[in-house]
């Protein structure tokens, strides 16, 4: 069995994040590209910037991925990732599903989805348990990761 230009990608997206290697995942999406989770909404270059930030942050962040599908010009994946969240120390077990969308071979579209109360427990502790679910704490937690990302960018060429 042949496998598409699309599952090529996806497969190698997945390969890169489980190597902590966000160079290679830059690599997957297309320049038109626009990623969107409960806590960043990017485009283009942004995306690339954030794997590489990320994978950058701790030695200790562990993926799994499971379920790749690609069908035609969509696909979809479920993953984990085991961390501890940079700014508390605290161990994150995040569980998410991911939904893509291709063009010439690289990934246009990102969607990933994970219950953000569950992540904010876990990552904020007493804060995120009380706070979570509101709108007040998950703005301030997109800002601040915002900031972070933008500093980043800001303070590495490679980001570019």
């Amino acid at each position: 069995m042949t496998v598409s230009a699309n599952e090529a990608t996806l497969q190698r997206l997945h390969a890169a994040f489980a190597r902590r290697d966000g160079t290679t995942m830059a690599a997957c999406y297309h320049a038109d590209a626009h990623f969107r989770d409960p806590i960043f909404d990017l485009r283009g270059n942004e995306i690339g910037a954030m794997w590489r930030m990320l994978c950058s942050r701790s030695n200790e962040l562990r993926i799994e991925s499971t379920g790749l599908q690609v069908d035609g010009d969509s696909g979809r994946a479920d993953w984990q990732a085991w961390y501890p969240f940079s700014m508390t120390g605290r161990k994150v077990h995040n569980i998410v599903h991911s939904d893509y969308r291709f063009r010439d071979g690289l990934i246009v579209e990102q969607f990933d989805a994970f219950p953000f109360w569950r992540w904010s427990r876990q990552a904020l502790g007493t804060s995120g348990l009380l706070l979570g679910w509101t709108p007040l704490l998950q703005n301030k937690v997109r800002a601040s990761a915002n900031k972070a990302l933008h500093h980043y960018i800001s303070s590495s060429p490679a980001s570019h």
